[in-house]
């Protein structure tokens, strides 16, 4: 089985943790960030944006069933 994340992905979300637990970790509106789910999305962004071996983001559930409510 191929692994799912690259070491490099892994090695972004930990500065992205770092950053947060320090203080210093911001989104993209320029607030801080204090959810560890969020620092680890911020993380795995920036690693998709360097090229590291990230799967692709998850469509939200919700479009979805917009979608399918228009179809109707």
């Amino acid at each position: 089985m191929a692994k799912k994340y690259s070491s490099g992905a892994s090695k972004s979300v930990k500065s992205a943790m770092k950053r947060r637990k320090s203080g210093t970790l911001t989104s993209g509106s320029g607030r801080k960030v204090r959810s560890r789910k969020q620092a680890i999305a911020i993380g795995l962004n920036e690693a998709r944006e360097k090229g590291a071996k990230v799967p692709r983001k998850r469509t939200s559930s919700r479009s979805t069933t917009k979608r399918t409510a228009k179809k109707r």
